[in-house]
């Protein structure tokens, strides 16, 4: 199966689309959580008529609208990619997966668009409370943004409300509600926008710490830090809980991402979480399978976050590829032959429906849309693409070093607000100029942690685009590597000019500084 398809064209579209995903998500997370600081900002000189609020409300607001400008722009190349790259997937799923794209363009995007302008423009011309409602509308939109793409996306870790129609060899939605409201999909939009609260409170902190070590704008800089620190604490708080229930779903619907991401390769009873392991060399004679050479664990946590019992068995990556009947576990070359059979009677289905055999068809056609086929047969549908069950094991160690390395600047950033909040009550923010060094370095550490969140939400699934429907290899377009590979470069330069440009442009507006750079 493998053979037939061009891997230099996948590889070098996976790496297209991950370079865009990449420098989009570099401006989205600023833009979710920046706008409610300023939304609260904006209400406290509401309700106080303190003008130095209202100082403090347009400066967040100036870096805001540089970040919403240049965000967009990659939001935009980000979907077109669908169509050029991934034609087979959008064919076989697009009836689903463009929903919540469209609704996002026609309801959030323009909510949020039409509000922008009152936000930025509307000072001194409209009443103050309507602009305040016009920077919370901003604010709400952005998520509402954001939550139909993570919709789409959660739609792709575990399909559900739709049927495959076997007329048509695509998917359809049926229940549109339990694509909206599947299990994943909230738990995915929760944890992603407080993610970006986290980094816009890191990053409202880190830039007011600069001010604080200049000895300039001090008044701004403690009230920014103030309310930063309590919203970034609150999220960081919300984060850990999220992530807790995401471990939960992992065991049930991506078990090998869950193995991959702990790094554990036989399950057992009373798993421990591991809390820092070094992996060692390859096991087995293969190169994606590794022990560890250090691993410091908390025994039986890992079975009780995922199945809430502390003697749980954790299946392992050995487990999931050669099956465990004890724990009605299905073997890889099961679902392998399984998912080859679904194919053979949907290859026959339309083999007979072009010949007008119709009593064939009409008695395939019965066999396919029987439940009990669905659940034993076409559920391993995408399995019938893969030739050796070594593809189903996802990056072990990208995963796994990505996964902790976010964990751990988790509960960093949890312990870091707490400080900033700590200091800024007793009166000594000014002088712990070791911390406010710190509040400048932990900006970058935000943006990787959310880069390494969203490694381990899209590698960790690999080899699927639509888990156990569709692997990744299947669903590109039938182009020339060549279209892409120039597309690639061209992209690479475009978006890393833009961010270069953006930096500058911040970092010019912050030297300015409140008092001047107001609108």
């Amino acid at each position: 199966m493998i053979d037939s398809i061009d891997l230099s064209l996948v590889n070098w579209s996976r790496g297209q689309f991950a370079l865009t995903a990449f420098y989009h998500w570099l401006f989205v997370p600023l833009t979710l959580g920046i706008t409610f600081i300023i939304a609260i900002m904006e209400t406290i000189y509401v309700r106080t008529g303190n003008e130095e609020w209202k100082k403090i409300t347009k400066f967040w607001m100036t870096l805001f609208g540089i970040n919403f400008a240049i965000g967009v722009a990659t939001g935009i190349i980000l979907e077109f990619e669908f169509g050029t790259n991934w034609s087979n997937y959008s064919w076989f799923v697009g009836d689903i997966f463009g929903a919540p794209l469209a609704i996002e363009g026609i309801m959030a995007f323009f909510l949020e668009s039409t509000f922008i302008a009152v936000m930025f423009f509307g000072w001194n011309k409209v009443s103050k409370k309507f602009h305040l409602l016009s920077t919370w509308m901003v604010a709400f939109g952005a998520s509402l943004s954001a939550l139909w793409i993570l919709v789409a996306n959660a739609w792709m870790q575990y399909p559900v409300g739709m049927h495959f129609n076997p007329d048509t060899a695509r998917n359809e939605m049926i229940r549109f509600w339990d694509v909206l409201f599947s299990p994943v999909a909230v738990n995915k939009f929760l944890h992603t926008i407080a993610s970006g609260y986290v980094l816009a409170s890191v990053f409202v902190t880190g830039v007011s710490a600069w001010f604080l070590l200049r000895k300039r704008n001090i008044l701004f800089a403690k009230r920014s830090i103030t309310v930063a620190s309590i919203f970034g604490l609150l999220a960081s708080i919300y984060v850990v809980g999220t992530g807790d229930g995401s471990t939960r779903q992992l065991a049930k619907i991506q078990p090998m991402k869950l193995a991959a991401i702990e790094g554990l390769y036989e399950g057992k009873e009373g798993t421990g979480l591991v809390v820092i392991g070094i992996l060692s060399d390859s096991k087995q004679g293969q190169d994606n399978i590794k022990d560890f050479n250090v691993r410091i664990e908390i025994p039986g946590l890992l079975s009780y976050m995922a199945y809430g019992q502390w003697d749980a068995f954790v299946p392992g990556i050995i487990d999931l590829i050669k099956g465990h009947e004890e724990e009605g576990i299905v073997s890889a070359a099961e679902k392998i032959e399984r998912g080859n059979y679904a194919r053979d009677i949907l290859r026959d289905l339309k083999e007979a429906e072009s010949k007008h055999d119709m009593e064939r068809y009409e008695s395939l056609r019965v066999t396919f849309m029987d439940e009990q086929f669905q659940n034993d047969y076409f559920k391993y549908f995408g399995y019938g693409f893969i030739d050796d069950p070594s593809q189903l094991i996802p990056n072990v160690p990208l995963s796994f070093y990505s996964f902790h390395f976010m964990v751990g600047l988790g509960f960093y950033f949890l312990i870091f607000f707490i400080l900033a909040l700590l200091f800024v009550y007793t009166g000594k923010l000014e002088r712990r100029r070791g911390f406010l060094r710190l509040a400048l370095f932990t900006i970058p550490l935000a943006y990787l942690a959310t880069m390494a969140g969203w490694t381990v939400a899209e590698m960790g699934r690999q080899p699927w685009v639509i888990q156990d429907l569709m692997p990744t290899f299947a669903a590109g377009s039938r182009i020339d590597a060549s279209a892409v590979q120039v597309t690639f470069w061209l992209f690479l330069i475009i978006f890393t000019a833009l961010l270069i440009a953006e930096i500058k442009i911040m970092t010019k507006q912050i030297k300015i500084g409140p008092n001047d750079g107001g609108n």
